[in-house]
């Protein structure tokens, strides 16, 4: 029997970075005989890789990056794929001594963009560059998308919702890695009554409070605050029961992107020109046009540096959303 080939995938940034890694790792599964593939991530992103099929291990940075090492050392592997390429993935790679393929970063174009207003940015989703990285070895995309792979366990059955969400609701991820990234809760709410319709409101627990503002001011017949009540894999359950999804720039974009749903991806400081925004699934892009100051950040800002949040405080809630024609509950 032959020996396997051991590929190692490295990628410790987001949730959202972790789910976009996902056609890599089926492709290798699938295209690569024998193939036998490992994950090493954050341990917080550990429900996102242990139940896929395609993953054979996953490995974890706890407290040592020495351990670490040490337990990534005795598998052998004969590739490692760098899907993030920075200094701790390096110093990996340079301790492993496997042949090695890196993602091309973008970061000057980047700092071009955000420092100059210069778009040098290739127009080409992070995903199909994940998927140049691969392409040495013989892996193409298979253009099936992103996959999330939920447990039985972590199911949310329906009649666990309150009543008024049980025939049909919209599901709004109203977290976010910065402030610039969230719209500021007055238009949360404006945002809500626009939707029109039973809205649960999806986040962890730093998310609670702001949920809890949007229920008293709307009230629980519309809104459901599940912020903080749902670990990530039940999270991805009600994204995947929900008729669509509202989004700002975060992880549950992109799970909400593997099951195809339709996605309302909101952009604030950051923008879509990056790559990152909602793969091979319908979506909107909900954008203030025409600011020159676009984009401030091409990760975290938690403050305007002009001052006056114009990307969120004017952006135009011009769309219409034809899913939920047939049922208007709250006129």
């Amino acid at each position: 029997m032959a020996r396997p080939v051991k590929i190692l995938v490295l990628q410790f940034a987001s949730i959202g970075d972790v789910v976009l890694t996902t056609p890599v790792v089926r492709c290798l599964t699938q295209q690569i005989p024998n193939s036998v593939i490992h994950f090493c991530t954050e341990r917080p992103y550990q429900s996102i890789v242990e139940y896929s099929p395609f993953i054979t291990q996953a490995h974890f940075i706890d407290q040592s990056l020495y351990k670490l090492i040490r337990e990534l050392r005795a598998e052998q592997f004969d590739y490692v794929i760098d899907l993030q390429n920075t200094f701790l993935t390096s110093l990996i790679k340079a301790a492993l001594g496997s042949r090695s393929y890196s993602i091309e970063k973008q970061s000057f174009r980047e700092w071009l963009y955000v420092r100059w207003k210069v778009n040098a940015m290739p127009d080409q989703h992070i995903v199909d560059r994940y998927m140049a990285t691969v392409l040495p070895l013989g892996v193409e995309n298979d253009g099936l998308g992103l996959d999330y792979f939920i447990p039985y366990k972590d199911e949310v059955e329906i009649d666990w919702l309150p009543e008024t969400h049980q025939h049909g609701f919209v599901a709004y991820a109203i977290g976010g890695q910065s402030l610039t990234r969230r719209l500021p809760v007055l238009r949360m709410i404006e945002l809500c009554l626009k939707i029109n319709y039973p809205v649960i409101l999806l986040g962890d627990k730093a998310d609670r409070k702001v949920g809890d503002e949007l229920m008293k001011a709307i009230g629980e017949r519309q809104i459901y605050n599940a912020c903080g009540l749902y670990n990530l894999n039940q999270s991805a359950s009600l994204l995947q029961r929900a008729r669509v999804v509202f989004s700002h720039d975060t992880g549950l974009m992109h799970i909400a992107a593997a099951f195809r749903k339709k996605v309302y991806s909101i952009w604030g400081s950051t923008t879509p020109r990056f790559g990152f925004y909602p793969y091979k699934t319908p979506h909107v892009r909900l954008e203030t046009p025409g600011l020159g100051c676009r984009p401030c950040s091409a990760t975290n800002a938690d403050n305007c540096p002009m001052k006056h949040f114009k990307c969120m405080n004017n952006l135009p809630f011009d769309f219409e959303v034809k899913e939920l024609r047939t049922k208007k509950n709250f006129e």
